[in-house]
């Protein structure tokens, strides 16, 4: 179905989470004790494509949109498609990305009076130092927003960037806990990298593939593929807080693909969660179908000022 498309909700529609996850096969802070303290509480969303509608959390499906706001739409001077002609002068419709409901994710935290979280874009690459979609992200009040909501079919963008299209997905969000990647403290990647080693020569497993996570999440750590660049909040100075990571990549193997997902043709007994592998005929269904440029667009709020102010950040 194409993004933005309005549907009506299906009972298979309705979130099917949280997934089964493998343990983590170590105690990270026994044989690492330089990073205790440094485990965060992260959801993962597992988007599989489904027929999500507007009262579903999703990725690339269908919003709960009211119907006095009119649709976003993204009139930049500067955005364009990679390779093509320029982008006319008429404004581009943005499409849906994310949709969050406070009963499908209770560890994310939602400004007083809203229980409903949205994320759009403009699907074009914008000349700015993000080189990215652009983004808006709206916070709302299920109830307010239910009693008066658009129906039928939003505008869809003429010309679109086919990286920054979604299709739809349900998501299964599914709690865990991670510890940095990127975002080791100063210095500590290099003193621990032999011990990293040495843990994968005697145990049969890399620390970052079953200790941290790349795909698609709330809070934890940014799924940064490049160095950790932390914005400030512009109003008042401190360090923004991660609010969720949308990704290129989906676990397709190891410790990190749901336990319901593996190949029913692998010994499970045998294997161990590092090595498993995906069920062949469940991989098509995997992941929202972005490339992102290979990494992905991290949204950060502040929680400090009143307003919730938030800003992205995009690497590859």
């Amino acid at each position: 179905m194409p993004s933005g498309h309005i549907q009506q909700d299906t009972p298979q529609a309705r979130p099917v989470g949280p997934r089964p996850l493998a343990p983590i096969p170590f105690d990270v802070e026994s044989v690492f004790p330089e990073l205790a303290g440094t485990a965060r509480t992260v959801t993962l969303l597992y988007p599989r494509a489904g027929q999500p509608g507007p009262s579903d959390s999703s990725i690339g499906g269908p919003l709960l949109w009211p119907a006095g706001e009119p649709w976003p739409m993204c009139a930049e001077p500067d955005h364009y498609k990679p390779l093509d002609e320029p982008v006319g002068p008429d404004p581009v419709a943005m499409v849906p990305v994310v949709q969050l409901y406070a009963r499908d994710v209770p560890d994310l935290v939602f400004p007083a009076g809203t229980d409903l979280l949205q994320i759009l874009w403009c699907p074009l690459v914008h000349e700015d130092d993000e080189y990215a979609a652009n983004p808006r992200l709206r916070w709302r009040n299920t109830a307010l927003t239910a009693a008066d909501a658009a129906g039928g079919q939003p505008p869809r963008p003429h010309t679109a960037e086919e990286d920054y299209l979604p299709r739809p997905c349900t998501v299964s969000p599914t709690p865990a806990v991670e510890y940095p990647n990127w975002d080791l403290p100063e210095g500590l990647g290099e003193q621990l990298g032999e011990r990293f080693e040495a843990l994968r020569e005697e145990r049969g497993f890399d620390y970052f593939e079953v200790a941290t996570t790349q795909q698609s999440k709330i809070g934890g750590y940014p799924s940064w593929t490049q160095p950790p660049d932390w914005p400030e909040c512009t109003a008042c100075g401190t360090r923004m807080e991660h609010l969720l990571s949308i990704t290129a990549t989906e676990a397709g193997m190891g410790r990190w693909l749901p336990l319901d997902e593996r190949n029913p043709g692998q010994d499970h007994a045998a294997t161990p969660s590092w090595r498993a592998e995906a069920d062949p005929a469940a991989l098509d269904t995997f992941g929202h179908h972005m490339y992102l440029g290979g990494g992905g667009i991290y949204f950060f709020v502040c929680r400090t000022c009143p307003d919730t102010p938030h800003t992205h950040r995009h690497d590859c």
